[in-house]
C-alpha cells in the first residue's frame, strides 16, 4: 500500500473533493485529513492511501501541481513518520540522561 502526502489544500477542500481526484487514478483505500487539535479546523494537508502502488505513482505524477479549490496542490510520496516526543513530560532532559549515563558507567567500573 502506498501513502501519499497531499499539501497546500484550501480550507474549503473536503474529503470527497480529494477522494474524487485520486479515484480517477485508482482505488483509494484510506484517507486522513489532518486537523488542528484545539480548533478542529483543517491544517491544509492530508494523506491518501491507495491499494495499488503503480496507481499511486501515476496519481502523484498526474496530480502534483494541479489545482483544487483554487490552489495548486503538492502531491508526493509520504515520508515515514519519525518518532516524536509527546510533550507531556514523558521524556528525560539532556542533563538527566547524562547523569544517568554517568552513574551507570561508574557502577560498571
Amino acid at each position: 500500500m502506498n501513502n501519499i502526502f497531499v499539501g497546500n489544500l484550501s480550507p474549503d477542500a473536503t474529503e470527497q473533493d480529494i477522494r474524487s481526484i485520486f479515484e480517477k487514478h485508482g482505488s483509494v483505500d484510506r484517507f486522513r485529513m489532518m486537523t488542528d487539535r484545539e480548533t478542529g479546523h483543517p491544517r491544509g494537508f492530508a494523506f491518501v492511501e491507495m491499494t495499488d502502488d503503480s496507481a499511486a505513482e501515476k496519481a502523484i505524477a498526474a496530480l502534483h501541481g494541479s489545482e483544487l479549490k483554487g490552489r495548486g496542490i503538492n502531491v508526493s510520496a509520504a515520508r515515514p513518520q519519525l518518532y516524536r516526543h509527546s510533550g507531556n513530560g514523558g521524556s528525560r532532559s539532556k542533563k538527566e540522561v547524562t547523569a544517568v549515563g554517568m552513574n551507570e558507567a561508574k557502577q560498571g567500573q
